[in-house]
């Protein structure tokens, strides 16, 4: 081990250790940095300012300082599983795997690494090992909610539903404060809470000391009750409170996304396009793009139902190596043809480890990449893009009902959410005049209204002949992550399109920041207009 790593403890190493308990991180900062400075091999503080960049987002860092303190002290567990959290969070979950063979080899009865080499699995799409292991762990501490609610959220993904409800209920029983699993039943979409159910999260929220991460999850719980109920006023007043918690933690600028689409529309341009041919001729990949809760896993569960195509998950590695060069996305047109080459390459290599069969083609349903729908022309020219879109309100106001675990802070916010919406569209629009017919549009009301032929025109664009499958969609027996699991594994139905005028004297603010796009829908508005350009 490194010279100080594991020595006694500094009274003033003591005292961050607290102000991190604590959550007080400008405490700890301010006592971790001068230690670090007097003493730069003390793995402990090197962990724990890891620890503190971990909590305000500062993944790579988090990272970095991980590495560094496994270098004092190659046998610190305790970094060691952090930093396969670390990585599994910033979506690289086959580096982490094997810094957990690692711990399981060295103490592999450790609840804690088997709980998280059971969600590392998971993120690689290994779900039935992922469920083995928390079966495992139920089987030595049986009395955990937390894992119990992880364990649900496996079930809940590889379609035992009735299994998952029962974990869930389990873990409630054993902590009826987690909120997170009142929101996970919730989140099932087919569960209808009854009214003990609503008697005890209303007990629970009325507590002045629940903590806050609790509070928000009863929220869109009890929002989800109300609206079951028909009880719209009730309903929006828990969403906009939940919503309001969440957005504490989650800070979103609009204007920042609005300047990335200028830049984009501003860099892109048709002429940068022609003078950068080539790329990774590859067709494998099926993006689905657009905005969350409009239809992309119910447009990925059709063609995952074809024996040609391969369903993943929402895979980060795209944005990540657009943004891999600082100065995006300037910094894309500076690659040469070999580098594009390359990093198209690169995109199918670091995906593999999400494919588990020989199908020639496969899915990426991460709604975000169309930012990114440029850069994939540049470096994968053959890639097929499908972009989801759903009426505004609808879209915008289902986000707003849906807590987000991560990576969407512009959902808890009805003018966010409807100037992310105005930002998709115009930079779609942009890419519909550059690449003509390169991206086809799923209208999810006319997918709703006319399956087939909906169905027939997706598969056509995708090069894939007619499968009967693709219709009996909801037949399809794989796994599925996202928040539509169930409503996917059920026909198509009409509901869901008309929700939004319960709610419709409540979205003003959302009316205002879409603007024309509401009435242009399910077109863009006029080109020019959207863009403030002349072409």
């Amino acid at each position: 081990m490194g010279s100080a790593s594991f020595h006694r403890w500094h009274p003033r190493l003591l005292e961050a250790a607290l102000a991190l308990h604590d959550n007080r991180l400008d405490v700890a900062e301010r006592l971790l940095k001068p230690h670090l400075k007097e003493d730069p091999f003390d793995a402990r503080a090197i962990r724990m300012l890891a620890e503190l960049a971990w909590r305000i987002g500062r993944l790579h860092d988090a990272e970095h300082l991980l590495r560094r303190a496994l270098e004092v002290a190659p046998g610190f567990t305790a970094a060691r599983a952090q930093l396969a959290l670390v990585l599994g969070r910033m979506g690289r979950p086959s580096e982490a795997l094997p810094l957990l063979d690692a711990l399981f080899e060295a103490d592999g009865e450790d609840i804690s690494h088997r709980n998280l080499k059971a969600a590392t699995l998971a993120r690689l799409g290994d779900f039935e090992d992922a469920i083995s292991l928390y079966e495992s762990v139920i089987e030595r501490a049986p009395n955990q909610p937390k894992v119990w609610m992880s364990y649900g959220h496996m079930l809940k993904t590889v379609g035992r539903q009735a299994d998952a409800i029962a974990a869930y209920r389990r873990a409630i029983a054993l902590s009826p404060r987690l909120g997170e699993a009142w929101f996970s039943l919730s989140n099932l979409k087919t569960v209808k809470f009854d009214a003990s159910d609503v008697a005890a999260m209303e007990a629970t929220l009325a507590d002045e000391a629940l903590v806050e991460e609790d509070r928000f999850h009863l929220e869109f719980a009890l929002g989800k009750a109300m609206h079951d109920a028909g009880l719209a006023k009730r309903a929006f007043g828990h969403f906009e409170r939940g919503n309001a918690l969440r957005r504490k933690g989650q800070p979103y600028r609009r204007q920042d996304m609005s300047g990335a689409v200028d830049q984009a529309i501003a860099t892109f341009t048709a002429e940068a396009l022609a003078e950068r041919p080539g790329g990774c001729d590859a067709p494998d990949p099926i993006f689905i793009v657009g905005m969350p809760r409009a239809g992309s896993t119910l447009v990925e569960q059709i063609l995952a139902s074809h024996s040609l195509v391969e369903g993943t998950s929402e895979l980060p590695d795209l944005p990540a190596l657009a943004r891999r060069a600082p100065g995006y996305p300037g910094s894309a047109l500076l690659l040469s043809g070999e580098e594009r080459t390359s990093i198209g390459r690169e995109y199918l290599q670091r995906v593999s480890v999400q494919r588990r069969t020989e199908r020639p083609f496969f899915i990426d349903k991460l709604p975000n990449n169309w930012l990114y729908v440029p850069f994939i022309q540049l470096v994968l020219p053959n890639a097929r893009i499908i972009d989801a879109r759903r009426h505004p309100l609808g879209c915008c106001f289902s986000n707003f009902r849906q807590h987000f675990a991560r990576g969407q802070a512009f959902t808890y916010d009805l003018a966010d959410v409807g100037s992310y919406y105005r930002d998709y569209v115009r930079l779609m629009a942009h890419v519909d005049a550059l690449l003509p017919g390169k991206v086809h549009r799923v209208i999810y009301e006319r997918m709703v209204d006319d399956t087939e032929a909906q169905v027939r025109a997706l598969l056509a664009h995708c090069g894939l002949e007619f499968e009967q499958a693709c219709l009996d969609f909801h037949q399809t027996d794989r796994a599925v992550r996202t928040a539509s699991s169930e409503q996917v594994r059920q026909p198509i139905y009409r509901d869901a399109t008309e929700e939004w005028r319960a709610y419709e004297s409540f979205l003003d603010p959302l009316k205002e920041a879409l603007g024309d796009v509401l009435e242009a829908y399910p077109e863009a508005p006029g080109f020019n207009q959207i863009n403030g350009l002349d072409i």
